[in-house]
Order: structure tokens, then sequence, then C-alpha cells
């Protein structure tokens, strides 16, 4: 099918299946699951799209689904993926549906994603005479920090791929509005662990030791006000510390302090920068009060980087499928996505959809990653169907 061909049936074919997507939905949100190991959700996610037609593969390394439809004619292979983790956060939201596991929340909207995702191929599957060459379901865990696309890649998930596309769900957007934007659309997230060594002893005598408190402090400033220092004004980087462990009581000087934190930004010589400049600091403080420091910073995702005429195809869809223009992000955010690794591969694209509760001010709404994050289901039909038109425009 051309994208002239595409028009707001297959909106109203998502609107059809509405009842199905929210069901599922809600299923996963009730029974999250961490990491790369979600069993539950892999049988949720196969046992919704048996009966399709579609040639089903699980991950060797974690519990991926990959599903193929191939209409056996020439085309290209458009990848549409759906991450399939949830976070180690308490829901603390008084609904029907709520997580039944203390310490596992869907609250970043990935069990929105997977339910978009299997709806969407449910769509496909009953349209295929419309398409051509093949479309790609990637079902992926591990999103949250675990690097789950990267061991999808080493595992072929882009082996043939012509493009690919994503939606993440956002709650601080106007539910049912698509916002997206070529080049950088996230950032990079590397993480950073710092133990500031000293010497400990009896918290009444702090000159008899070296206490590693003090320059812990220090770091933390020292590292926060460094970003603004070593940095264009026009680019975007930050570093924050946000784990911080010290001493076991009120009258001992500890030994060591230890603090973790993220370093983020939107391009690679930043990024760097940021990240030598982590250990400078750290390091410089430590020693100017006396202690001696170790710092580790473990690489994380790459920017989220849009491809431009893919993202110009988002935009054409959408219009043609939905009618709806699609917001032009005029910066990217902060948050960090290992879509990046997909697209760094293949040409693609990744847009935003909103999701704030009804009612409620999505300037002000509980964000994503809250204990209090709800979204707006009416909006999914829309992502169902933006799903469904970029692999339908061919």
């Amino acid at each position: 099918m051309s994208l002239a061909d595409l028009g707001p049936d297959i909106a109203t074919a998502a609107a059809d299946i509405d009842a199905e997507t929210i069901e599922l939905r809600r299923a996963i949100h009730a029974d999250p699951e961490l990491g790369l190991d979600l069993p539950e959700t892999q049988k949720k996610i196969t046992d919704a799209l048996t009966g399709l037609g579609l040639d089903i593969t699980l991950g060797e390394s974690l519990t991926s689904v990959v599903a193929d439809l191939d209409t056996g004619k020439p085309g290209p292979t458009v990848l549409l993926r759906g991450d399939m983790d949830a976070l180690p956060l308490q829901e603390d939201n008084p609904i029907d549906f709520k997580s039944k596991h203390d310490g596992r929340m869907h609250a970043c909207g990935h069990d929105a994603h997977v339910a978009m995702l299997v709806s969407a191929a449910r769509l496909l599957a009953d349209n295929k005479d419309s398409l051509t060459g093949k479309v790609r379901f990637m079902f992926q865990p591990g999103e949250e920090g675990f690097h789950g696309a990267r061991y999808m890649i080493e595992e072929g998930v882009l082996d043939g791929v012509d493009r690919a596309f994503a939606i993440h769900v956002f709650t601080n957007f106007p539910a049912g509005q698509f916002a997206i934007r070529d080049g950088a659309i996230l950032a990079s997230a590397d993480k950073f662990d710092i133990t500031i060594h000293g010497a400990g002893g009896h918290a009444s005598a702090p000159h008899q030791c070296t206490d590693p408190i003090p320059a812990l402090g220090a770091t933390i400033t020292g590292l926060h006000t460094m970003v603004g220092r070593s940095i264009e004004a026009t680019k975007s980087g930050l570093v924050t510390v946000a784990h911080v462990e010290a001493g076991t009581t009120n009258n001992i000087i500890p030994p060591k302090a230890w603090m973790e934190g993220t370093i983020r930004s939107h391009d690679e010589e930043t990024r760097e920068t940021l990240k030598a400049n982590v250990a400078r600091v750290a390091e410089g403080t430590a020693h100017a009060h006396g202690c001696t420091c170790t710092t580790e910073i473990t690489p994380g995702y790459p920017v989220t980087i849009n491809h431009e005429g893919q993202t110009e195809l988002v935009g054409q869809v959408t219009s043609s499928v939905l009618d709806q223009v699609v917001t032009v992000m005029p910066n990217p955010v902060m948050g960090a996505e290992d879509f990046s690794y997909v697209l760094q591969q293949v040409p693609g694209s990744m847009a935003m959809l909103g999701v704030c509760p009804e009612g409620e001010d999505f300037r002000t709404t509980a964000p994503n990653h809250s204990n209090f994050m709800r979204i707006n289901e009416s909006a999914l039909q829309k992502g169902v169907a933006l799903y469904a038109g970029m692999a339908l425009a061919g």
C-alpha cells in the first residue's frame, strides 16, 4: 500500500479492537516483570499472537519475542518495536489492575507499548493482502538499563531490516497527540560510581581521622557546578548524583563514602567531556581533602537519533491515518532509550505519544517513573493506528 492509499480506515480498525488492547495492557500492568527475564510477559504476548499466521521466534539469552508477518511479495522489511519490562518501584495507584507484586510497577508505559504493538500485529495480519515485504514485531525485554535491544541485535533481530519505528508513551503531553523531531530526540545515559577512601575513627576526634564525608559533599557540589563550566551553553548535558551511602551510626567516622549517578548528553562530544570531567573533579576533590578516590564510569545507552526521512514519514502517516498534525519538539529530552542501538544500524524514528490522564494538566501530572504514574488508555488506539500505518506505508 502506498502512502497515498493510507486513510482513516486504519484508525477505525484500531478503534474496533480497543477493548482487546486495553485488556492486554491491564493484564501486563498487573503482573510486571523486571530485566531480561520476563517469562509471564512473554507468554502473554505469544498467546495473543497465536493464530495470526506469524513466524514467532523466542530469544535465547533473554525472553524476547520476534514475530514476522511475511507477505511473500517483494518489498521492504519494516521493524516495529515495543519494550516489555517494568521498573523496581512500589505502585501507589488505587486501581483494580494495580501491580500484584511489591516493588514492581509498569511506571514507564511499557505495558502500553506491548499492547499497542500486539493490536497492530492483529490489524496488519487481518490486512496482509494490502502489505508488501515483511513486518517484524520486536518485543524487547530489558530496556530499563539492561541493554535488551543490544542483545536482540546480537541474536539477529535487525537482519534484513530496512527501517524501524517505535512509540514511547509520555504522560507530560496531551493525550492522543504525537511529538517527534529530527536528529537527537533522547539523551545518552552513562552511569558513574565514586568511592572516596579516607581513614575512619571516633566521631569525637576527627583530627585523628581522614573524614571522607566532607569530601563527598564537596564532590557533589563540584560535579553539579562542573557541568555549566565545562560545556558550551548552547549544548545540553547534565550530571545527577542520585544515590549516596556513608557511615553506619552517629559516633563513627567511616573509612569511605560512596555515590552513584548518571551522566546525560545529546551529542558524543559533550558526552565524552562530561565523563572525563566527572573523574577529574572527583579525584581532585578527594585529594584536596586528604583522601583518595576510585571512579568507575559504565557506558550506557547512546544518544537516540531519529533519521530525517523517517521523521517526515511519521508526520505524513499521522496526517493520512489520524488526520492530525504531529508536534515538532523544539528540543530533545534527557530521558534515554536503548532503541538508540537500533537507530545506529538502520534508518528509523521514535515518536512520543501523549497519555496524560483525563481531567489532569499534562504539565503537572505524575510523570513517567513515578509511583503514581497513570496513562489515558483512550490514546492507545492512536498508537495502534500509527504502528500499523508505518508498516503499511511500504
